[in-house]
């Protein structure tokens, strides 16, 4: 039997209708026909399209191999590629893509003329450079092989190759294989389209947000103001990112970085309202949600999610995250190492392993952790950082200082590194080195201070007393004060400041709030006692003094 030409195409039509409704038997079927019909390319790969579509993926390879064409045209090979990924047979889908190599800049060294396709759309849709796509999936194949090296080789390639390769990016991103650095030279070496101003804009928002914060707040205003309207007569038609759920979670992330917890949770519950389901709003809410205590949020969202998601990483970190915020460590580390045995790509997971026998003073355990983290996510500065508070805590500090400057090099503009950098200087005595990394510390804090930052403004107020600039070390107290007035070592402090400047009434004053916070502090009723006798001795001061 013979069919005529408009009758086979009113067949491919059959063929594009069923795949669009996701009738993949259906499609299979008709395609097979069509492609009986006429042997071509063309129809070849519309049924392998549908084969891989429909989960036949060694009956769609089998097909592709079996052409004379799968080695010719790329479209063919990288579907082929597609179906051994999806079998999980990475060798061999490295072998399909053929040799190629590709330089320290993700720049692929000898790459072929893929002009010669076989298969030309006939819409105007503008598509993703195969190229690209092919770059993406040898990158996949490598970090499933555990060659992380040469899957960061290989995303950066897909990306440069087409900047549209969103999915490279987020890889790079996700996985912390980049530096800050790393990552902002990438974006500046995209070649965007014209029409693509708003991209570059957007991307800058998704990676590693540590720069100062005019420079970030800018970002964001800017994706807010960029408008499109598609009716130019009606100006009810403009629309803009301002709303977009991905560009307020990237605002979230942020607001989470600088220790703004409670606004990052506000933002993240409104998210998590408009999309239940928007896995990257939902890790930020989790973050925020622990860093509150808010551990009923927390049950709430494990749940949830473990119902939703029961093959995800992020749903038993969130059941990790509970244990922990409960303090229930034992329970948490089951749950966080469950995680990373779903998704060993999954940084928070690991991270979230170490810092709960961290919690538990198991170092060597939480260390083992941290290594790991520090080894499979080279752009992610928290795991030297945990190793050199690890390394603090058995006061190993010239240790600790050298994975505090390891995490500093990854992440140059972190503020809590440099606050560590002051902590292991003043431990080792050093009180200038300690008061100028205190003082960077604050320089790279969004203003005004929260009270998460209370902690350093003490440290440098400590430092200056050690140094006995004593007028400084009264100024950052009363910062201190002013971030929080159940301190403390801030009473403690600015008690014994006055005490070494005579100040006896104001000292005395300071022990009593400080005693009132912790009646048994050891340091303080010994130095009130010590600072009535000395007021006895000397006299009470002729007037009240502000220290």
């Amino acid at each position: 039997m013979r069919m005529r030409e408009e009758e086979i195409e009113k067949l491919r039509g059959v063929v594009r209708d069923c795949l669009s409704k996701h009738l993949y038997s259906s499609a299979i079927f008709f395609a097979d026909k069509v492609t009986a019909f006429t042997e071509d390319p063309a129809d070849i790969y519309m049924q392998a399209q549908a084969l891989f579509l429909g989960r036949h993926f060694r009956r769609a390879f089998h097909l592709l191999n079996a052409s004379k064409i799968v080695l010719r045209d790329p479209r063919f090979r990288y579907l082929a590629a597609k179906c051994l990924e999806e079998l999980k047979e990475w060798d061999q889908c490295l072998a399909m893509l053929g040799d190629a190599n590709v330089d320290e800049h993700g720049n692929v060294l000898d790459n072929k003329d893929h002009s010669g396709m076989y298969l030309d759309k006939d819409c105007e849709d503008r598509e993703i450079n195969i190229v690209a796509a092919t770059c993406f999936l040898r990158g996949k194949a490598y970090e499933a092989l555990e060659n992380r090296t040469q899957a960061r080789l290989w995303y950066k390639a897909a990306i440069k190759a087409d900047p549209l390769c969103y999915e490279a990016l987020e890889c790079l991103i996700e996985s912390h294989m980049l530096t800050c650095d790393e990552e902002s030279s990438l974006l500046s070496s995209l070649q965007f389209g014209p029409e693509d101003g708003w991209l570059p804009s957007f991307y800058a928002c998704l990676i590693k947000k540590y720069d100062k914060e005019n420079i970030i707040e800018a970002r964001f205003k800017e994706l807010e103001r960029e408008t499109f309207n598609s009716k130019s007569s009606d100006p009810s038609f403009i629309r803009t990112l301002k709303t977009n759920t991905d560009l307020l979670a990237c605002k979230a992330e942020y607001y989470h970085q600088c220790g703004e917890y409670q606004k990052c949770f506000e933002l993240t519950s409104v998210l998590l309202e408009k999309d239940p389901f928007h896995l990257k709003s939902t890790l930020v809410h989790l973050a925020a949600a622990m860093e509150l205590g808010h551990s009923n949020e927390l049950y709430l969202m494990a749940c949830n999610l473990v119902k939703d998601y029961p093959q995800k990483a992020l749903s038993w970190f969130a059941v990790g995250c509970y244990y922990y915020c409960i303090k229930k460590y034992d329970q948490s580390r089951r749950y966080f190492s469950k995680a990373t045995t779903l998704d060993g790509t999954f940084a928070p997971a690991w991270i979230g392993y170490g810092n709960a026998y961290a919690a538990q003073e198991e170092g060597d355990q939480a260390m083992s952790a941290y290594r790991t983290g520090a080894r499979l996510f080279p752009g992610c500065h928290l795991p030297t950082l945990y190793i050199g508070m690890e390394y603090m805590r058995t006061h190993s500090f010239k240790l600790a200082e050298q994975f505090f400057v390891q995490a500093k090099t990854i992440c140059p503009s972190d503020p809590l590194v440099y606050n560590e950098l002051g902590v292991v200087a003043y431990d080792m005595k050093e009180y200038n080195k300690a008061a100028w990394w205190f003082e960077k510390t604050l320089a790279c804090i969004p203003s005004p201070l929260s009270e998460m930052w209370e902690p350093t403004v003490v440290n440098l107020a400590h430092s200056y007393r050690k140094l006995k600039m004593y007028r400084e070390a009264i100024k950052y107290y009363e910062k201190a004060l002013a971030l929080s007035t159940r301190s403390l070592s801030t009473y403690a402090g600015l008690a014994y400041t006055c005490h070494l400047q005579d100040h006896f009434t104001a000292a005395i004053t300071y022990y009593h709030k400080a005693l009132w916070l912790k009646p048994d502090d050891q340091f303080c009723t010994e130095m009130l006692s010590l600072a009535l006798m000395d007021e006895c001795q000397n006299g009470m001061d002729p007037k009240v003094e502000v220290c």
